[in-house]
């Protein structure tokens, strides 16, 4: 009888520790941050951020013309300027996204993919997310464009960016950037590549209002410039103040205003295949 009564303290012994080691293991799970920022795009810049597996995202992005006819063409709208840009990204997996793109300058085609190497985690177990994002485009033009000795080769251009971010609490996040792009074919003026570095930002000072930026700088590389008298394009920086409702439409579709800095618009509208789940 004793032999059983110890047997049976053993076994209760055992399933105790059992179970404290799986609760501790539990605990040392570090999850990743929460939404450094609200979307993919920030601005007309990328973001580390990539929604759920099996989400498709709508993406219309809008560039106005001059806005100096004020009614005629909807300030800007409608101008001959104006340049418009309708996209569709699929997330495949957590960390990975694929897309397609038309913009109706040059009727360029695009592909993309954008995948997260590593995510930051809440306990900083891994203190920065690491991003890579590349993009091929195809010039839509007629074949004369291209001069007399065409290929097909000559309508492909390249963009690759490497995106370093971090969410430093629940109202600040910061990326740096580092990009190349390559032009299989440009005006006798210009380079075939260019390397910038850029900063992006956001400050959120409400639950649905916040202050959002962009710097970028094209790198004066005399090494790669075919030009004699080289002189890089001057930086670029967005200031920008958003505003979202205060009762968003559904996780299924939604629509949310993006940025309205240099007479850009960028909406997304976004679909998911998997069922709403609470915020952890």
């Amino acid at each position: 009888m004793k032999k059983y009564i110890i047997g049976l303290i053993v076994f209760m012994f055992g399933i105790v520790i059992t179970n404290a080691q799986e609760a501790d293991s539990e605990k040392k799970v570090d999850k990743p941050v929460r939404s450094p920022f609200e979307s993919g795009i920030l601005i007309d810049n990328q973001t580390n951020v990539i929604p759920t597996a099996k989400t498709l995202e709508m993406v219309i992005q809008h560039r106005f013309g001059k806005m100096d006819n004020g009614l005629s063409d909807m300030w800007g709208i409608y101008s001959p300027g104006a340049n418009i840009r309708l996209g569709f990204n699929y997330s495949v997996r957590d960390n990975l996204v694929v897309g397609y793109g038309l913009t109706k300058k040059n009727m360029y085609s695009d592909f993309q993919v954008k995948w997260n190497v590593v995510e930051q985690t809440r306990e900083n177990t891994i203190p920065v997310a690491v991003t890579l994002y590349g993009n091929m485009a195809i010039d839509g033009r007629k074949d004369a464009v291209f001069g007399t000795d065409y290929k097909f080769t000559n309508r492909m251009s390249y963009f690759s960016q490497l995106i370093v971010g971090r969410k430093f609490n629940d109202w600040f996040s910061l990326q740096a950037t580092g990009s190349f792009a390559h032009y299989n074919s440009v005006d006798s003026t210009m380079n075939h590549d260019v390397i910038g570095v850029g900063f992006n930002g956001r400050i959120k000072f409400s639950a649905q209002s916040s202050f959002i930026f962009q710097y970028d700088v094209p790198l004066k590389i005399q090494g790669i410039s075919e030009q004699k008298e080289f002189d890089a394009a001057k930086p670029n920086l967005a200031l920008v103040m958003r505003f979202l409702p205060a009762h968003m439409p559904s996780r299924f579709i939604s629509l949310l205003p993006m940025a309205f800095y240099n007479r850009i618009i960028t909406c997304i509208i976004t679909m998911t295949g998997q069922k709403a789940s609470p915020i952890s």
